[in-house]
This record gives C-alpha cells, sequence and structure tokens, in this order.
C-alpha cells in the first residue's frame, strides 16, 4: 500500500514538474517576444535579440511572467519600465557589453 501511494506521488509530483516546464517555456517565449519588440521600439536599428537574451536571463520567474502577460494584453509602460530596469542591472549589462554591444550603452 506504501509503494503503491509513494509511487502515485511520484507519478503526481514528476507531472506537475513537466507542467511547470512547459509553462515556464511557454512565458520565457512569449516575454521574449516582448521583451524584442520593446527593445527594438526604444532603440530602432539595433539589432534586438542580443539584448533580449540578456534581459530575459537576468529576469525572475515572476518578471517573465509579468512581460509575458502583455503579449495577450499589449505593451503598457509599466511593461516597458520592467524591461529597461532589468537591462540596467549589472548583470545585464554585462551580458549586453560581452555581446559586442558595449558601445551602444
Amino acid at each position: 500500500m506504501r509503494l503503491a501511494l509513494a509511487s502515485a506521488t511520484v507519478l503526481v509530483l514528476g507531472a506537475c514538474v513537466q507542467a511547470n516546464d512547459a509553462a515556464d517555456t511557454v512565458a520565457r517565449n512569449t516575454a521574449k517576444s516582448v521583451v524584442n519588440g520593446v527593445v527594438a521600439q526604444q532603440f530602432p536599428g539595433v539589432n534586438a535579440a542580443p539584448i533580449t537574451d540578456c534581459v530575459i536571463d537576468n529576469a525572475s520567474r515572476g518578471e517573465i511572467f509579468d512581460i509575458a502577460k502583455a503579449g495577450a494584453t499589449g505593451v503598457t509602460p509599466s511593461t516597458v519600465e520592467t524591461v529597461t530596469t532589468i537591462a540596467s542591472r549589472p548583470e545585464t549589462v554585462q551580458c549586453i557589453s560581452k555581446n559586442g554591444l558595449g558601445l551602444f550603452l
């Protein structure tokens, strides 16, 4: 009985982890799209992709989900502020610099 319960618990937890991973992946991809648009709008003519990657890589899970919401509801000044805040963090600035965009900043 205990073995069956333990096995069922492991299966349920495994399914939850997979569901969370899938949700994180969808949110991350949606947030990337939003950040890419914000960067392109704020800095026309700049290749936004490396900046976007650095912003996403240095955002918290909560920030990623907040940014991803803008994919459905539209970009607001709050969205732009969140992206700008993340972009100005030392780790993000370092990442952007490593990708050859140091002179841009």
